[in-house]
């Protein structure tokens, strides 16, 4: 037995040596492998994404509207214009430049007006015919890669189209995937990286730049001459593996790190399973050569005195738990009443909101209608009656959306234009738009913006979002209020105010959180507005503006004859 019990510890450490090197082999070279592949891939895409912008430039700069607006100084609806190609374009910004170097047309309004007489892209464009590539730092960090060409009309430079590669999202796609990647320029520079503290430096310098908690730092001691180290030395934690493509665009080229680790995780897997196997062989054999019968009495009594102690613990928790259960039983009927107690005060402070808007409308058309009789102007009073008839019927049908919030039920929504909607709440917001001077610019599609929702509950929530914009005004000299409208893959609402902006974003679509002084609103505009969103399968969103004040925007799905014949099928 002694006999067995040594050649089975021999035999075990044998296998395990020879699996271990088999398996170390075999999963590294997997490992690289895939390296290699995703790296191809790496390329592939950012050399795709250089090429399909770099048309752009070409087809913006023949665009008869964008030269007849360099022709003619009038550059009102350029911005409009550059903004119905970003989407389907898919680049980051674009600008147009006039012959100073001027932004007199830009996707993001705020860089209108701004001088690149300067600039490296603006000075290569003019001088060249065709289109020029840069890579500019701007001081925010990081690196802009654009596109440059000049606009020509009889042979005149007019000025210069300008587009934004945006390989931005590319990095934060190799985030994701390898533990650090770069593309350095000709000069060894590195300009897009997943580490930002890359950025800018050589591979020597951003290598020591690394925190030491990192495996990147781990592997500078090693990566000076990585064939002479044997291959448990790449999986101790000290070594990433380094491969390095070219990319075939003006001399760049892109590195990946990838660590070992995946590769030790599998092989300490196997070794795992066939030492346990051994170590069960093992213990088998120890049982049977240290058989005793005092032995298996002492277990046997000390196993008897532990289930006894057992038992007891057993019989004290269940005595502790139907205690619990008792108390719970008596908490949970405290919550059930608690829970009635606070739904009902939610709904009475619901309904409230809602109907304080159509209220105060109807408040104004019949102030309205008295002037008109008390003129001898009775047709137009009529007028201001029906108005007030709508109103009413308005607040029966909030009275009845506001069931909804109770429960959830099935609801029956059908295609929705979101332009008419827009139309039928700055109706119903009429009598205090005109009382408090308020500016509204709309930007609204020639075409119908449909969406699948119910027409009532959608513009109660573009009331609430006029009603908080109006509000955020009342401290602004000039008050204004923007309203964008955009239809491309999804419909985009967007209110903007000039208000003080939103001080706290986290708990803005909280029931009851409001910044309103007692007796103006109970705080519950935003959440519900919310809700109806969410219900119609979009969201709404809330951020400060660049230039000031508040940005809510409302996402929602754009509705297709194909979703209707899906549903048909369904």
């Amino acid at each position: 037995m002694r006999t067995a019990f040594g050649v089975l510890v021999v035999l075990a450490i044998v296998v395990v040596y020879i699996t271990n090197q088999y398996l170390t082999q075999r999963f590294t070279e997997t490992t690289r492998n895939r390296a290699e592949i995703r790296s191809t891939l790496y390329v592939g895409n950012l050399v795709s994404e250089l090429q399909r912008s770099s048309i752009v430039p070409q087809l913006l700069s023949r665009d008869p509207q964008l030269i007849g607006a360099l022709n003619s100084g009038d550059y009102t609806q350029s911005t409009q214009r550059l903004l119905s190609f970003v989407d389907e374009i898919g680049a980051a910004s674009l600008m147009l430049l006039d012959k100073e170097g001027r932004t007199v047309a830009a996707t993001d309004r705020n860089r209108l007006g701004e001088a690149h007489r300067n600039a490296a892209y603006f000075v290569d464009a003019m001088r060249a015919n065709t289109t020029v590539f840069n890579v500019t730092e701007p001081e925010a960090g990081g690196y802009q890669f654009t596109y440059a060409r000049k606009v020509e009309d009889m042979g005149n430079g007019l000025g210069v189209i300008l587009v934004a590669v945006d390989l931005a999202a590319l990095e934060r796609s190799w985030a994701g995937v390898a533990d650090a990647v770069f593309v350095a320029d000709s000069e060894g520079r590195i300009i897009l990286s997943t580490e930002p503290r890359w950025r800018g430096l050589k591979e020597s310098a951003a290598l020591v730049r690394q925190s030491a908690p990192s495996a990147i730092e781990r592997a500078i001691r090693m990566t000076q001459d990585w064939s002479a180290l044997p291959i448990d030395a790449y999986l101790r934690g000290e070594a990433v593996m380094r491969v390095e493509s070219r990319v075939p665009f003006r001399g760049w080229q892109l590195v990946t790190f990838t660590t070992y680790a995946s590769v030790r995780e599998k092989v300490n897997g196997v070794l795992a399973l066939e030492i346990m196997g051994f170590a069960i062989l093992l213990a088998g054999v120890f049982w049977l050569l240290n058989r005793k019968a005092a032995s298996r009495v002492l277990f046997f009594q000390r196993e008897s005195f532990e289930l006894r102690q057992l038992n007891r613990r057993l019989q004290r928790e269940i005595a502790e738990r139907e205690k619990v259960e008792k108390n719970l039983e008596v908490a949970e009927q405290t919550l059930a009443q608690s829970s009635k107690l606070a739904a009902l005060g939610e709904m009475s402070a619901a309904v409230s909101h809602e109907l304080n808007q159509p209220l105060a409308a109807m408040k104004t058309y019949l102030a309205g209608a008295r002037l008109l009789l008390a003129r001898k102007r009775p047709e137009e009073a009529l007028s201001s009656f029906q108005r007030i008839d709508d109103l009413i019927e308005r607040m029966g049908a909030i009275t009845k959306q506001l069931k909804s919030y109770a429960r959830k039920g099935a609801e029956e929504f059908e295609p929705v234009d979101v332009r008419g909607s827009i139309q039928s709440a700055l109706a119903m917001m009429e009598p205090q738009l005109k009382s408090l001077a308020v500016t509204i610019t709309k930007t609204l599609p020639s075409d119908p913006v449909l969406i699948v929702g119910d027409r009532l509950r959608l513009e109660q929530v573009i009331i609430n979002l006029l009603r908080n914009a109006l509000d955020a005004t009342k401290s602004a000299k000039e008050p204004q209020i923007d309203i964008l409208l955009a239809a491309g893959d999804t419909m985009r609402l967007n209110v903007r105010d000039n208000g003080p902006g939103i001080e706290d974003l986290d708990a803005l679509f909280e029931p009851f959180y409001t910044t309103k002084q007692p007796g103006d609103g109970v705080g519950l505009g935003l959440a519900i507005s919310s809700g109806i969103v969410s219900d119609f399968g979009g969201r709404l969103t809330a951020r400060n503006a660049a230039g000031g004040g508040a940005v809510f925007e409302v996402q929602l799905p754009i509705w297709t004859d194909h979703d209707e014949d899906l549903e048909a099928a369904e």
